[in-house]
Parts: C-alpha cells; sequence; structure tokens
C-alpha cells in the first residue's frame, strides 16, 4: 500500500513540474554560478598582485567561496524539508545580485571577500535546491538526464569561465567579473512561475549544528594552509560537540544515520577527491600558464576553454548512458579519466601548452561524469524523508574538498618557493595522482555491496 501512495504522490508532483522548461534553465543557473568560480581563479594572479597577496591568502578568495557555498548548499537542501524550493531559490538569487552589486563597487581586499561570501550563500540555492528538485519530482528512469543537464550546466561554466573571465580582467578589471554573475536576475521570474509551490512547515532548522560544521571545516582549512595548531584544536573541538549533538535532537543539521551507512560515505569520498583534483586544478592553472608560459588572462581563458564545452556537450551523451546502463560504467569512466588527467599534469603539462589543453578535456569530462553519476546513485537509493540531507551532504562534502584543493595547493605552491613552477606543479600532481586510485577502489567495494543507503 506504501508503494501505491509513493506512486501516486510522484505522478500528482510530475504534473505540476515543467521537466522541459525548468531542467535546461536551471541548467543555465548553475552555469552561471560554476563561471562566478572559474572567472575568479584567472583573475587571481592579478588580484594577489593589486592587493600584494601570497598564493596562500589570495587562496582564499576561492577557498571561503568553496566553504560558504558548501555550508549554504547544506543548509537549503536541509530546509527543503520545511521551506518552498520556489521561495528559497528566488531568495538566493536576490541575495546572489546584491552582493554582486557590492562586489562590482569593492575596492579594497575586505569589501572583495565581503561580497565573494554573501554571492556564496545566494549562488548555493541552484545546485543544492536543484539536485533536491529534480530527485523529488523527476522519475527515476529520466534523472540521470536531469542530473547530467547540470553537469552540463557546470561544464559548461567551467569552459566559459575563464574566457570571460579573463577578457572582463584583461580589457575591464576584475570588478566587472560581478556584473556576469548578476545576470541570474533575468532568469529568476521563470522559477517564480513554473517551480512548484510547496506546502509550508513548521521550521525547527538546527543552527547550532550548521555552526559547529562551518567550525569544523574552517579550522581545519586553516590548520592545512598557515600550520598554526590553534585553528586544529578549534577543528577538533568542534568536531567533538558536532557529534555529540547531532545524536541528541530530531532534527540534526547532519543526519548520523546516513553517516553510519558504509556505502553513502564511500559515495561521499568519491566526491570529495573528484572536487578536490577540480577545484585544485582551476585554481593552479592560471597560476602555471601565467609564471611559466607567460600567458594573458584572456589567453589562459582560450587555453581552458576547449576542454570544458566538449564536456559540456558531451554531458548530454553521458546522462543517456547513465538512464541506460545505470551510474557504476560512468562512475569508473570519470575516474579512470581523472587518473589519466593528473599523469598528464604531471608529465607533459609543464612542457607544453597543448600538454595543458590536452590534460584539462580529461580532467573536465572526468570530473562531469564522476559528479553527475555519483549525484544520481544517491537520489536513487535515499529514501524521501532523507533526500534533502543526503544530497546536500554530497555537496557539502564536495565543495569542502574544492576548498580543500585550492588550499592545500596555495600552500604547497609557497612551501616549494625556490623550486621552478614547472617542477612545483610536478609535484602536486603526482601526489594527486592517488586520489583517482582511491574513487577506484571505493568504487569496486561499493558495486560488492548492499545498494540501499539506508534501512
Amino acid at each position: 500500500m506504501e508503494a501505491i501512495s509513493d506512486i501516486e504522490i510522484l505522478n500528482k508532483r510530475e504534473v505540476s513540474f515543467n521537466e522541459k522548461l525548468i531542467v535546461p534553465f536551471w541548467s543555465l543557473a548553475a552555469m552561471l554560478v560554476v563561471m562566478n568560480t572559474t572567472m575568479f581563479n584567472v583573475a587571481l594572479p592579478g588580484v594577489a598582485h593589486e592587493f600584494s597577496l601570497t598564493p596562500t591568502v589570495a587562496s582564499w578568495i576561492v577557498t571561503a567561496y568553496s566553504i560558504i557555498f558548501g555550508i549554504a548548499t547544506i543548509t537549503y537542501s536541509r530546509l527543503t524539508d520545511f521551506l518552498p524550493i520556489r521561495k528559497m531559490v528566488l531568495f538566493g538569487a536576490f541575495l546572489l545580485v546584491l552582493s554582486s552589486l557590492l562586489g562590482f563597487f569593492a575596492h579594497s581586499f575586505i569589501l572583495l571577500m565581503t561580497a565573494r561570501i554573501f554571492q556564496a550563500i545566494g549562488a548555493a540555492a541552484f545546485p543544492g535546491l536543484g539536485y533536491v528538485l529534480f530527485s523529488r519530482y523527476i522519475p527515476q528512469e529520466r534523472r540521470g538526464s536531469a542530473m547530467s543537464f547540470i553537469a552540463s550546466g557546470t561544464s559548461l561554466g567551467f569552459g566559459l569561465g575563464p574566457v570571460i573571465g579573463g577578457a572582463l580582467t584583461q580589457y575591464l578589471g576584475w570588478n566587472f567579473l560581478f556584473v556576469m554573475t548578476a545576470a541570474v536576475l533575468f532568469i529568476t521570474p521563470i522559477f517564480n512561475r513554473h517551480v512548484p509551490m510547496e506546502e509550508k512547515k513548521s521550521v525547527h532548522f538546527d543552527i547550532v549544528g550548521s555552526v559547529l560544521v562551518a567550525a569544523s571545516i574552517t579550522g581545519l582549512l586553516l590548520f592545512v594552509t598557515t600550520f598554526s595548531l590553534w585553528p586544529l584544536l578549534i577543528s577538533l573541538i568542534a568536531m567533538w560537540l558536532l557529534w555529540r549533538h547531532i545524536h541528541r535532537i530530531r532534527s540534526p543539521f547532519i543526519h548520523p544515520e546516513l553517516l553510519r551507512q558504509k556505502s553513502f560515505t564511500q559515495l561521499l569520498t568519491i566526491s570529495f577527491t573528484a572536487y578536490l583534483i577540480n577545484f585544485a586544478t582551476l585554481f593552479g592553472m592560471p597560476i602555471l600558464l601565467a609564471q611559466v608560459f607567460h600567458r594573458s588572462p584572456m589567453e589562459i581563458g582560450l587555453i581552458i576553454f576547449p576542454g570544458a564545452m566538449v564536456t559540456a556537450f558531451a554531458s548530454r551523451k553521458i546522462g543517456k548512458i547513465i538512464d541506460r546502463f545505470g551510474n557504476g560504467i560512468v562512475s569508473r569512466w570519470g575516474a579512470w579519466f581523472l587518473l589519466l588527467s593528473v599523469v598528464l599534469f604531471a608529465t607533459v603539462a609543464s612542457v607544453s601548452i597543448y600538454g595543458v589543453l590536452i590534460s584539462y578535456f580529461f580532467m573536465s569530462l572526468g570530473f562531469s561524469s564522476l559528479t553527475a553519476s555519483n549525484s544520481n546513485e544517491i537520489s536513487q537509493y535515499l529514501p524521501m524523508e532523507y533526500m534533502g540531507a543526503g544530497m546536500g551532504m554530497n555537496q557539502l562534502v564536495g565543495f569542502f574538498g574544492g576548498a580543500f584543493g585550492v588550499g592545500i595547493t596555495g600552500m604547497l605552491i609557497v612551501l616549494q618557493k625556490g623550486i621552478g613552477t614547472a617542477s612545483v606543479f610536478q609535484h602536486i600532481y603526482l601526489g594527486l595522482c592517488a586520489l583517482p586510485l582511491i574513487s577506484l577502489y571505493l568504487l569496486h567495494k561499493y558495486g560488492k555491496q548492499d545498494r540501499g543507503l539506508v534501512k
């Protein structure tokens, strides 16, 4: 009887959900959000020079954005249990536009960071709520294509971001990067009209848990980038308090039941490794191309562009493969492509611009394949009552991995001061080779286990 009720509920939801309209426009919003990250990666060398920042400090322009983005993503996802998705995405768009205006008029590092932080809070509404929305309203047999549509928009953002960011930075200045993100304003009327208005429930949001998560992640990243012990101590204390806290309340920010599931934590680890590799590369590539090959921001964008564009168009095919053959084969392809990419970055990318271009092609393709299939896998086996929490946790762990990748890359560049830049990046990518191997091992273990995440 429960199964019949679930099917009836899904059918009612499908009637009120315009899938053909919402999915592509949500993908477009995801593209603009990702562009907001990659545009600044290209501008980082110039921003660091303007404000006299070290690579470690400059990396926090991306790292802080990723931390806030990840925490805000799971916050939006958790709030889907209480608040309508439509209202939250409109709030995110409004905040994103306001913070973009602040960034456009920012002429100090403090104002720049403030604008980036509030941008992250607003921008996080789109990927976090998108995965929950698609999981809630799109049937399983078509969900892989929808998830890959978001991956397609993300890849397109990765490709267009460096080109547009490079051109704007070179000819107008980095402040104009904020103008592009404000374009989300023109998409919001579509979401306001066509995203279903859900019932509002009493909010029992775990504010304490969200603060403890933020303290744990920020302290750990500060320790990695500064080697100061007090942030590590704060992080460990916050983790201990968080673990005690989530076992004491009825609706915690992070569900301990999910963390006890071995299969689910394996999928989270795979997301962590994929985002770490991708964000470390997007942070490091502009530095490599600027310092080793002496390329302008515009030229850097054009070198990154082809790989991301090919992947954006390939993502539609990836979605169809997921729907037809399942997530496992696409996940393994993605992990192997990431391994090939980091090996190429460690060997040929430092000696040839074409090596960088080819290496990033496989990086982009592997990242899109792995993240789309991983998100779809989680959406298929999470019960509806855990959907918001589980999808949010996946995004949180992914963007924490991205922030960790940026922070550790900046730190390793500083630690290897005095060594040639090409050698620095060879050493970094030799270390990164371990991560795709970890993902392949976890995918092998996961394939042999019961696929149900929560019983």
